[in-house]
Order: structure tokens, then C-alpha cells, then sequence
């Protein structure tokens, strides 16, 4: 009976033993969530590809210095949830397959099936910061740099929807492991937006309240009077949030000071539509838009409320569905700004007439374009139209690219050569201050041209 009783209590200590070596390896395998003082809040720059999450800057609730971070002990994990009902980047590619039509379209830095969508960052760098990214010689937030480029699928943060031709923001969710703390912090406590963030949103009115506009804004912040700058978005940045027609595509950059020196300081406006800027009566981009009156109005509303505005110099300009509407607002306004700088614009030359090229010629133009602009061939749209404009004496100029390529010399293509981008992304050489022209026998660039226009 001794011997029975002594068998059982050997067995029960195995199995004792074996649950705690079980709990062991169960610790061991994965790392407990971090206390809830730990967070991160994701840093969203634009670049000339669009919006990325470049950073996450981690509170890791404890005291670090500058020596101890190292980027090997930490892993950026991420989940990119689509805006509700969106089209996922398998469904489109699979769509896109269908409607040759589609083929320009770009998924969101180039996504191309739904493993787009989750995964982990490449993380570059790891340093002591303070709240905001900057570094630190000492301090609780690290901040980690993440790999960025036009096919870095999984920072990118907005996702087109092929249902509704528009973008829409991604949720970016991270889980961020700090082995160095034996933890995970998955608590987001919200995202900086350094260029955006120098913008004020709000939405705005047109001609008897008919229709609003969601809009951002960038001022000056001295008192002196200054020329505002009208930038009107592309197809794909209409909707309700005002941040997308300033970060879709870098018009950011308009508030940069390699922007901003040109004019000594100067006024942004970047209204939305709800939908697009070539919503015609009609048809789509059938020389008319539902949005042009209420535009105007809206423009002058926005121009009576800032008293700092110099109305003698007041310049439009947008890219594809925003060049449509540039080249709309001088048709119908002559005379109203002093200068308009239309990208890869929309409006077909043979829905131009005589009358209406008088009038834009009253307005000093400058036009952007490549040559291997698929979406709106520049044959159709731009060339005549210049040559037009040049034939009756117009005060026109046109920066016309073989083709749209990388610049900084960060991405390249298999062979070495630049990363080259759709071809009618020809407002990246807008934003980047690449566009000039000779005039008078002088190279002049497109915004010291503009800054020197008045009415």
C-alpha cells in the first residue's frame, strides 16, 4: 500500500513538474503586453509618392539614454485596415485586370495583393526623442525610423478604392516589441503629421450656401500682406477630409520654405470637392463642373475673411482633375488672378473655343506636363492648347518632361537607374521647384515667374 501511495505521489510531481516547465515555455514564447503607461503615436510624412508612416515614436515608461537604445531589440509590427467597404488590393487587382481602363491607377504604393495589408516594418533607425521625433540625449520616448519608398506597401497610408475612385486614409495599428523591457505596446495615442500639421482645416461656403468645401489653410504669421496660393487636387484626393487634398500628393510643400522664399511668405488654400472637380452637368469633364460657381464664391469668401491677402496676387493652380478645374476658374473669371499654373490639366483643347481662349489668355499661364502621360496625353490636352495660346500672343510657358523619374537619388529601379513614377505625375516636379523656362534669354523658375505676376 506504501509502495502504491508512493508511485502515485511520484506521478503527481511529474506532472506538476511538466505544468510548470509548460508555463515556463509558455512565458518564454511570447512577451506580456507592457503596463498601460506605455503608447506610440505614428509619424505620417508626405512624400512624392504620397502620405507614408515614416516613424513611430514610443513612450516606453521608462528612463533611457541616448547609448542604451539599440534597433535590433525592438520590431515593428503592422496592420493596415482599410476604410470601411474599401475595395482590398486583391479585389483591385483583380478589377483592374477587368477594365484596361484602370491599368494607370496606382494601389497605394503599389499594392498588390491583401499580404499588403499586414507585416512586419523594417525598422532603419532607433534613437532617444522627445515626444515629437526629435532627438534626445536622454528620456522615455524612442523613437524608430521605418523603411519608406514608392513600393514600401506597408507604410503607406491611404489605400485608392476602386469602387469610388477616391482615396481613403488607412488605419495604421502597430504592435511594437520592446524586448529590452520584456514588452509589447499596442496602444496608439494618436499621429503627427510635421507638414500637415502647420495647416488649419474647416470647411467653407459658396454662393448662397449651396454647396461647402472642405478645405485647408496655411498663413503667414506675421501681419504684412501676402500673395495667396490656390491649389486645387487631383481625381483621386476629393471627398470629406481636408487633410487629403494637401497630403494625397505633397501639396504640402506649398507651405515649405523652398516654397514659401519665392514669395516672402505666402497664403495656401487647398479646397476639396466631395467628389470631383470634372463632375460636369452632363457628363464627366465635359467642359463644364457642378462646383465652379460655388468655387469662385467660396475663393472670395475665403479671400474677404483674411484681410492679410494681397488680392492683386492671387495665383490657381492643380494637378489632372485639378488642372480641369485651373483651366475653368481662368476661362470664366479673366482677369481675376494674376497668374494660374495648371499640371497635367483635364480640359480636352477641342472643348476650348475661340472666346474661351481669349479669356484664359488674360490670364498669365504657365503649364506642366509629361510626355509620357497616359491618363490626359498631353496631344490632347496641353500641347494644342499652348501652341494656341502662343499663336495670339498669350503670356504662356510650359515645362514639358520626357518623363517623371526620382530625384533624390533614394530609389532606383533593378538596373540602377532612377525609380521612374506614372507618367502623369508630373506634379512632383511642381512641388520639388524642378519647372523652368527661358524667358528673355534667362532661366526662370516657375514660382520666382509667379511671385512677380500682379493684376
Amino acid at each position: 500500500m506504501k509502495r502504491k501511495i508512493l508511485r502515485h505521489m511520484q506521478k503527481m510531481s511529474r506532472v506538476a513538474l511538466f505544468g510548470v516547465l509548460a508555463a515556463a515555455v509558455s512565458v518564454g514564447g511570447s512577451l506580456p503586453t507592457a503596463s498601460a503607461a506605455t503608447s506610440y503615436e505614428t509619424v505620417t510624412e508626405t512624400f512624392d509618392w504620397g502620405p507614408s508612416v515614416s516613424k513611430v515614436v514610443v513612450d516606453v515608461d521608462r528612463d533611457v539614454k541616448a547609448g542604451d537604445v539599440d534597433a535590433s531589440k525592438f520590431r515593428a509590427h503592422v496592420k493596415r485596415v482599410l476604410a470601411e467597404g474599401a475595395m482590398t488590393p486583391q479585389a483591385a487587382v483583380a478589377a483592374k485586370a477587368k477594365n484596361a481602363g484602370a491599368d494607370h491607377v496606382v494601389l497605394g504604393s503599389e499594392a498588390k495583393s491583401d499580404k499588403d495589408l499586414e507585416g512586419d516594418r523594417v525598422i532603419t533607425a532607433a534613437y532617444v526623442s522627445d515626444a515629437q521625433g526629435n532627438k534626445a540625449q536622454s528620456g522615455h520616448y524612442v523613437t524608430l525610423e521605418m523603411k519608406v519608398g514608392p513600393q514600401e506597401t506597408l507604410g503607406a497610408a491611404l489605400n485608392f478604392d476602386l469602387r469610388s475612385f477616391l482615396n481613403n486614409w488607412v488605419k495604421s495599428e502597430y504592435t511594437i516589441t520592446d524586448e529590452a523591457a520584456n514588452a509589447v505596446i499596442d496602444n496608439c495615442k494618436g499621429d503627427i503629421r510635421p507638414q500637415a500639421d502647420k495647416f488649419t482645416y474647416g470647411v467653407g461656403t459658396g454662393e448662397e450656401a449651396r454647396l461647402s468645401f472642405p478645405y485647408a489653410s496655411y498663413e503667414p504669421k506675421d501681419n504684412a500682406k501676402h500673395p495667396l496660393i490656390i491649389w486645387l487636387h487631383g481625381m483621386g484626393e476629393g471627398g470629406n477630409s481636408p487633410s487629403l487634398p494637401i497630403m494625397g500628393n505633397k501639396a504640402t510643400q506649398f507651405a515649405d520654405a523652398s516654397i514659401q522664399k519665392h514669395f516672402g511668405g505666402a497664403y495656401v488654400l487647398a479646397p476639396q470637392a466631395r467628389t470631383y472637380w470634372m463632375h460636369g452637368y452632363k457628363t464627366f469633364a465635359d467642359g463644364t463642373s457642378i462646383y465652379s460657381k460655388d468655387l469662385m464664391a467660396f475663393i472670395k469668401n475665403y479671400v474677404a475673411a483674411h484681410p492679410g491677402v494681397d488680392e492683386n496676387r492671387i495665383y490657381v493652380g492643380g494637378d489632372s482633375n485639378g488642372g480641369y478645374m485651373t483651366m475653368l476658374l481662368v476661362r470664366d473669371n479673366p482677369g481675376y488672378f494674376a497668374a494660374a499654373f495648371p499640371t497635367c490639366e483635364g480640359l480636352a483643347d477641342k472643348l476650348i473655343s475661340e472666346k474661351d481662349l481669349k479669356n484664359i489668355a488674360q490670364t498669365p499661364i504657365w503649364f506642366t506636363a509629361a510626355k509620357t502621360d497616359t491618363v490626359l496625353p498631353p496631344k490632347d490636352y496641353v500641347v494644342p492648347t499652348f501652341a494656341r495660346l502662343q499663336k495670339i500672343g498669350a503670356d504662356a510657358h510650359f515645362s514639358f518632361f520626357d518623363k517623371v523619374v526620382d530625384e533624390t537619388g533614394l530609389y532606383k529601379k533593378a538596373d540602377g537607374t532612377p525609380y521612374e513614377y506614372a507618367g502623369h505625375w508630373s506634379w512632383i516636379y511642381v512641388y520639388n521647384d524642378r519647372c523652368e523656362d527661358t524667358i528673355n534669354g534667362k532661366a526662370v523658375k516657375l514660382f520666382d515667374w509667379m511671385a512677380a505676376q500682379h493684376r
